[in-house]
């Protein structure tokens, strides 16, 4: 479980492409520090699983699943990544409930910048659009953020100086492929009442 409060700006330091799998070694001094094997860390708001760990570095195997579903396997050495260790149980709850599973990739589309904020603009698919509404939570690469307008297939959300400094959302430019995670709430709520009207989101 994770909150969508970024830690830590980290870097793809070697990516070894596999027969239908991925294997990135990230370095993260501050998400790694007290690292066991098998713990979780959110990359790009996607859950992976810490294989090997040293030297503020460590390793994750990314499956085809997630490759599909995700833009991580646009990354490569040397770029920027949003990191997220799980919230410690206890812990105040800083953004908004977050799974770390990727429900699908939206896409920039314009940047109206200010004086103190910027206004992004990102279209999203058109099965994931029921789940986002006017001052709700969405994550966007890993980021939790409020939702400002709504419209058929896009979205805005108002980016203050913290964010833009300190996650990867101060560098994307139109066209830029952007990790989308839904509020989970809203897809429960949707299975209670009835069958599902559109694609499943898994």
């Amino acid at each position: 479980m994770f909150t969508g409060i970024v830690e830590e700006l980290g870097e793809v330091v070697a990516v070894e492409l596999l027969e239908d799998a991925s294997r990135f070694r990230l370095r993260g001094p501050l998400v790694t520090e007290g690292a066991q094997h098998g713990d979780s860390i959110a990359v790009n708001g996607v859950c992976l699983t810490v294989v090997e760990h040293g030297d503020g570095e460590f390793t994750a195997d990314v499956m085809a699943e997630t490759l599909k579903r995700s833009s991580l396997g646009a990354l490569g050495v040397g770029s920027r990544v949003n990191l997220e260790r799980p919230m410690a149980v206890g812990g105040r709850l800083g953004g908004h409930i977050v799974q770390g599973h990727v429900d699908g990739t939206g896409t920039v589309l314009d940047r109206t910048p200010s004086e103190h904020w910027e206004l992004v603009r990102i279209g999203l698919p058109a099965h994931l659009a029921r789940y986002v509404v006017e001052k709700g939570s969405i994550t966007v690469d890993g980021v939790s953020l409020t939702v400002v307008e709504v419209g058929d297939d896009w979205f805005t959300v108002s980016l203050i100086p913290t964010t833009l400094g300190l996650t990867t959302l101060g560098v994307k430019k139109g066209g830029d492929p952007v990790n989308l995670e839904v509020d989970v709430i809203a897809k429960y709520v949707e299975r209670l009442l009835g069958p599902n009207t559109g694609e499943n989101v898994k």
